[in-house]
C-alpha cells in the first residue's frame, strides 16, 4: 500500500523490515555461532541498506519527473487544441494526431525537461524532508555527498535521454510537425529571396537578384571566379533553375574568361552547371534549425560560415543549447536537493515557491542571452552557457550551506 505522495505507509515499512529479518535470521544465527564473521555481516547489511536507499531515491526521482511531464502534456494538449481549433477542424484527423501531436508532445516535453527535473527534485525531496526521511538517512551515517549520488544517477538518465532525443530523434519528427503547422496553422516557410549573394567555394562568388522557390528559378544570375584579387571568369544568365542536388541549369547565358588582357566569350541558350549550393543555403525559414540532427546541424553551420552567410545565429544557438541542457539537468538537481533537504517552517509550499521562482529566472536568463546572441552582442556559445555558469555558482553555495 502506498500513500498519495508515493511514500510507503508505516505498516508496509514494518512488514518489509520483518520479512527482511526473517530472511536474514539463518545468517544472523550463524554469525552468533561464530561461523560467519560479524564484520562481514555488518558490511553485508550496510550494502543491502545502501542499495535499497539508492533505488528508493531513483524511483522517487524518475517517477515524479515522468508523472509531472505527463500531467503537463495533458494540460498542453487542451490549450493547444483550443488555440488551433480552426486549423485542426480543417486538417485531416490522421495528420493532426500522427503528424502533429505525435511529434509535438515529445518536442515540448524535451524543451522543458531541465526545468521539470528541478521541480521534481524540489517536490519529492520536500515530501521526504517533511516526513523526516532525510533526517533518518543522514542520521544513519550517510553523508550529504553520498545522498547526492542517486540524485545524480537519475539526472544522468534524464540528461542522456534528453540529449539523444534532441540531437537525433526529435529533429526528423520536427520536419512533419513544422510541415503540418506551415500547411494548416501559419505558413512560416520562406519561398522568395532578393539580392542573394554567397560564396560557393574559395574564390567563387554567386549572385541572384531574386529567387522563387515555388518555381525553383533565380533571375539575373552571375557567377564570378577569382584567382587572388584577379577575376578569371564571369558567367551571367537571365535565369537559373534548380534541378537536383547541386545541379542547376542556366538559360540565356554568357560566359567570359579572362587571361591577362585577352578575353574569350561564349553565349548560349541553355547549360547545366554543378554548384555546391542548395536553396536552403540562402532561404532560411523560421525553425529550420529544429529540423536538423546534431551532425547535420554542425555541417550546415560550418558550410554557411565558409560561404560568408551571416544569419545563422539561430542554428548556432540550437546547437549549443542541446549541450547546455545536459549540464543544466545536473546543476538544477543539486540546487533542488540543497534547497529542499531540510524541513522548513511553512512546509513544502515554501520550497516549491522558491523552486518556481528560480525556474522562471532561469527561463528569463536563457531568453535574454539568446536575444543577445541573435543581435550579435555575444557568441551563441557564451549566450547559452551564461545561465549555467550563474546557476553553477548558486548550486555550489547552496550545496555547501546544506552540507553543513
Amino acid at each position: 500500500m502506498e500513500d498519495p505522495n508515493g511514500g510507503e505507509c508505516n505498516q508496509e515499512i514494518v512488514k518489509k523490515f520483518r520479512t527482511h529479518i526473517a530472511m536474514r535470521k539463518p545468517q544472523l544465527d550463524a554469525a552468533e555461532a561464530g561461523s560467519v564473521p560479524k564484520d562481514e555481516m555488518v558490511t553485508t547489511e550496510k550494502k543491502w541498506h545502501i542499495k535499497k536507499f539508492d533505488l528508493y531515491i531513483i524511483k522517487k526521482f524518475l517517477g515524479t519527473f515522468f508523472f509531472a511531464l505527463l500531467l503537463l502534456l495533458a494540460i498542453v494538449i487542451i490549450f493547444d487544441i483550443n488555440e488551433k481549433l480552426d486549423a485542426m477542424i480543417a486538417a485531416p484527423l490522421y495528420d493532426t494526431v500522427f503528424k502533429y501531436f505525435l511529434n509535438f508532445l515529445p518536442y515540448f516535453a524535451n524543451q522543458f525537461s531541465p526545468l521539470f527535473t528541478f521541480i521534481s527534485v524540489i517536490y519529492f525531496t520536500s515530501k521526504m524532508a517533511d516526513h523526516s526521511e532525510i533526517i533518518a538517512i543522514l542520521s544513519s551515517g550517510i553523508s550529504f555527498r553520498r545522498l547526492l549520488v542517486p540524485y545524480m544517477v537519475s539526472a544522468s538518465v534524464i540528461a542522456i535521454g534528453s540529449f539523444v532525443l534532441a540531437a537525433y530523434i526529435i529533429p526528423p519528427a520536427n520536419v512533419k510537425r513544422i510541415e503540418y503547422t506551415n500547411k494548416w496553422v501559419k505558413d512560416r516557410q520562406i519561398d522568395y529571396g532578393d539580392n542573394i549573394q554567397l560564396q560557393v567555394s574559395d574564390g567563387v562568388m554567386a549572385y541572384m537578384a531574386r529567387y522563387d522557390n515555388v518555381t525553383k528559378t533565380g533571375y539575373r544570375f552571375s557567377l564570378e571566379k577569382f584567382d587572388g584579387k584577379t577575376m578569371v571568369s564571369r558567367l551571367t544568365a537571365q535565369t537559373i533553375k534548380y534541378d537536383t542536388l547541386g545541379m542547376w541549369q542556366v538559360k540565356d547565358y554568357e560566359l567570359r574568361e579572362f587571361s591577362g588582357i585577352r578575353e574569350q566569350m561564349v553565349k548560349g541558350e541553355k547549360m547545366d552547371t554543378m554548384l555546391n549550393v542548395e536553396p536552403r543555403d540562402f532561404l532560411i525559414s523560421s525553425l529550420d534549425q529544429e529540423k536538423l540532427t546534431n551532425p547535420e546541424l554542425k555541417r550546415y553551420i560550418d558550410r554557411q560560415k565558409s560561404r560568408g552567410v551571416a544569419n545563422i545565429q539561430s542554428f548556432e544557438i540550437e546547437y549549443e543549447k542541446r549541450f547546455a541542457n545536459i549540464a543544466a539537468a545536473f546543476i538544477l538537481t543539486v540546487i533542488g536537493l540543497s534547497l529542499s533537504s531540510r524541513k522548513v517552517r511553512g512546509g513544502m509550499g515554501v520550497n516549491i515557491g522558491i523552486g518556481l521562482l528560480l525556474s522562471f529566472t532561469y527561463i528569463l536568463f536563457s531568453t535574454v542571452t539568446s536575444t543577445f546572441a541573435l543581435s550579435g552582442y555575444t557568441s551563441p556559445r557564451v549566450a547559452m552557457w551564461i545561465p549555467n555558469v550563474i546557476y553553477t555558482g548558486i548550486a555550489i553555495y547552496l550545496y555547501r550551506r546544506a552540507a553543513r
